[in-house]
């Protein structure tokens, strides 16, 4: 569609950006915390880049009023984080842990006194590590149980005053990863085991959601859901069907439990002949149809294209780039149903992610018509090499181009009849990246901090902070 006028963004539209509690707070073993997954898997060597941990990682625990401080003076309107389970139950469940209760406490009464809305997500990848020990964490279905009373613990002490909950980050990714290419805790690969543990989260997320009505009844929740929209190679039919299978296993296999509370039938079809579809009890159907969501969630970076791939003899595992070489990144894909390809037409970055702005407008698109849900943008943003210039400066003119296009986009498909909620930028401040270290930057504010040495967390705004500032005073029409 081209429209000869865009749509302006919403006049409460929540102008935002995001961070994951593992991934800023540091303080991982003080006032009470337990032990998450992944406290424990950074210390097997050679897991993460140069062996970084998230002990400290940007200091978010100890300088958070500094940093709220910093998102007023941007003008922010929405700050979405995570709540790390074993700082609230350091067991998993069982007693309260009151200091870390505090700590978010104080934090999100900081954001309301800046006029800053606070997005809560429950779950972000770390687990505390003492259910992983004690049942195998989302192997079993006790997890359905604990996830929500801890969640339900959040809803009574912070319900009052938060609105906008995210009940579970990337349930794609940290099943895949865990327990399909072994790249995050708890380190395993069986296909047959990553499709029952899905199934467990897909479980824990709609009983989580349905308590969620009795606790903050004016309250909207849903999942965040990393999706990368599929294109075929060539407009040959052999690589449109391997799009199409790329879609429906990677993308409706979740979105539409999430929306429907049904599995798709081709995908099921698929999984069931090969042995691998998640066994189901009495009540698991009754139960994701109710964990209907208000929105849903969108994390997205990246496009990705597909074509055909034999059965025999096709690409299976492929290669991730996690060293910031561009270039190195391998394809990966299933016998039988696709295997990814490079796009002449799409620029990458130096992890070989896509360059794609007018893919979050597909993608958008694609939720609005499947599932006529809004959309929150939960996650968006640019990781590269940034430097602290001499003068003090941090030129990211590299991210604002990104960020820029893909707000045209989110124009675009407001324009197109998409119902957008907010844009929460991948993130805030720079932040340890899961298995990249610190060295792939993401904020609006560079934090002095590497994978070697003691380094003094200093803040210091890039050029993107002022200018996604003067985006924000706007409301989009600035940029």
């Amino acid at each position: 569609m081209i429209h000869k006028e865009l749509k302006a963004f919403p006049q409460n539209f929540l102008w935002g950006a995001a961070s994951a509690a593992y991934q800023v707070e540091g303080a991982w073993n003080e006032e009470g915390k337990g032990l998450s997954n992944w406290d424990q898997f950074v210390r097997i060597p050679g897991k993460t880049f140069k062996g970084t941990t998230g002990d400290t990682a940007v200091g978010h625990y100890r300088r958070y009023k500094e940093d709220v401080q910093l998102m007023a003076e941007m003008g922010l309107k929405a700050y979405r984080f995570s709540v790390a389970w074993a700082r609230i139950f350091p067991e998993g469940k069982g007693k309260v842990n009151e200091k870390g209760i505090e700590f978010y406490d104080s934090l999100i009464n900081e954001l309301i006194k800046h006029d800053i809305e606070p997005i809560v997500t429950l779950y972000h990848w770390d687990l505390p590590q003492a259910l992983q020990e004690e049942y195998g964490g989302w192997e079993s279905r006790q997890i359905i149980g604990d996830f929500t009373a801890y969640s339900t613990e959040l809803f009574k002490r912070f319900g009052d005053r938060v609105k906008y909950w995210v009940s579970l980050n990337e349930q794609n990714i940290f099943t895949m990863f865990g327990y399909r290419n072994s790249m995050h805790p708890p380190g395993v690969k069986d296909d047959k085991l990553f499709y029952q543990v899905n199934h467990h989260a897909n479980l824990a997320n709609a009983s989580v959601i349905k308590a969620f009505r009795s606790y903050v009844p004016e309250g909207k929740i849903g999942p965040s859901f990393a999706y990368t929209p599929s294109y075929p190679r060539s407009p040959e039919p052999k690589d449109i069907i391997a799009s199409e299978n790329a879609e429906e296993l990677n993308s409706h296999w979740w979105m539409d439990v999430y929306a429907w509370g049904k599995y798709p039938k081709a995908a099921w079809d698929y999984l069931e002949k090969e042995g691998l579809a998640p066994s189901l009890e009495a009540g698991d159907l009754e139960l994701l149809q109710e964990g209907k969501p208000d929105f849903m969630g969108l994390n997205y970076y990246q496009t990705a294209t597909f074509e055909a791939n034999p059965l025999d003899g096709g690409v299976s595992e492929g290669e991730m780039n996690t060293t910031g070489k561009k270039g190195t990144t391998k394809a990966s894909g299933v016998p039988g149903l696709y295997r990814t390809a490079d796009n002449p037409s799409l620029e990458k970055t130096n992890w070989d992610w896509t360059i794609d702005p007018q893919g979050l407008r597909v993608a958008l698109r694609r939720i609005t018509s499947r599932y006529q849900l809004p959309v929150l943008i939960s996650e968006n943003g640019l990781g590269e090499f940034d430097k602290l210039e001499e003068d003090g400066k941090v030129n990211d003119d590299y991210r604002i181009a990104f960020i820029r296009a893909h707000i045209q986009s989110m124009q675009e498909a407001i324009s197109d009849g998409v119902e957008l909620l907010g844009y929460c930028v991948w993130s805030f401040t720079d932040l340890l990246s899961w298995l990249n270290g610190f060295q792939k930057r993401y904020g609006f504010v560079y934090v002095n901090q590497h994978e070697e040495g003691e380094h003094d967390l200093k803040r210091t705004k890039k050029k993107s902070f002022y200018w996604y500032s003067e985006v924000i005073k706007s409301n989009g029409e600035t940029l």
